[in-house]
């Protein structure tokens, strides 16, 4: 059956009520194609949002793996000029050794430990000179980054701050908006309500559309002459009969060819 009529007992006041029913249909539809399309530009400026901010989320990953790398330079420099000392004071007591050495075969013995630990120590200056050289060129690179970051940090705050305030602007909207359909769906049989509500999901968000031309514009298909004729009265709630959307018909403004 291709639409159902709704029961009134006075015919005249039933044609009036079912027109003003179906024109509310249509406007809740706008109101809510509207909604839908504010809602998708406002989650859109709340990714823009997050966005901006894992951008600065990033920077600061950044600065924290440049300050960890710092700090394992500077332990390492620590932990060199340890040893370095170890090994400076191991030379100087296997100086002060050689000086009461009596055999051949054990100042022979000593003058090798000396060579190994000078040797050893000019090692742990080259490797504590490059440790030292990183850990200045980083620091330099740390200071740059942390410039960098707080220049971000602001434009990124301002960039925020005027998503914000879009997103604000469309929220105050959607606000208007709700209280708007609410109107609408307030004077609205309950039926009628549920049924638009479940063809919104099952289509798309588009459950009322237009005939016109004898076609129906949800599905683009033709509606059968004698369903149009009924729909052109407006005195029944029809259905298209393929895509199962209510179906309003709506007088077009007339062109003035002068």
């Amino acid at each position: 059956m291709p639409g159902f009529r709704l029961p009134y007992s006075n015919r005249l006041k039933g044609v009036q009520a079912v027109k003003k029913n179906l024109e509310t249909l249509y406007e809740l539809q706008e109101i809510d194609l509207k909604l839908d399309g504010i809602a998708g530009a406002r989650n859109s400026l709340l990714t823009e949002i997050d966005a901006l901010d894992q951008k600065v989320a990033e920077a600061h990953q950044e600065m924290l793996a440049k300050d960890e790398v710092l700090a394992a330079l500077e332990a390492d420099k620590v932990q060199l000029e340890a040893t370095l000392a170890a090994e400076a004071e191991n030379i100087t007591r296997s100086e002060a050794r050689l000086k009461e050495i009596k055999t051949q075969k054990e100042y022979l013995a000593v003058s090798k430990e000396i060579t190994a630990a000078r040797k050893m120590r000019t090692e742990l200056e080259e490797q504590l000179l490059q440790k030292i050289t990183q850990s200045d060129e980083l620091k330099v690179a740390i200071a740059e980054s942390r410039s960098k970051l707080e220049a971000l940090e602001k434009n990124i705050g301002a960039q925020k701050s005027e998503v914000q305030q879009k997103v604000d602007e469309l929220e105050s909207s959607i606000a208007a908006d709700q209280s708007a359909r609410e109107e609408k769906i307030n004077v609205l049989p309950q039926s009628v309500v549920k049924r638009y509500g479940r063809l919104r999901e099952m289509r798309r968000g588009l459950a009322v559309v237009e005939a016109r031309d004898g076609s129906c514009l949800g599905c683009n298909i033709n509606l059968p002459p004698q369903l149009y004729n009924t729909l052109f009265r407006g005195d029944e709630l029809i259905t298209c009969p393929h895509c199962q959307r209510m179906v309003v018909f709506r007088q077009q403004p007339q062109v003035n060819n002068k």
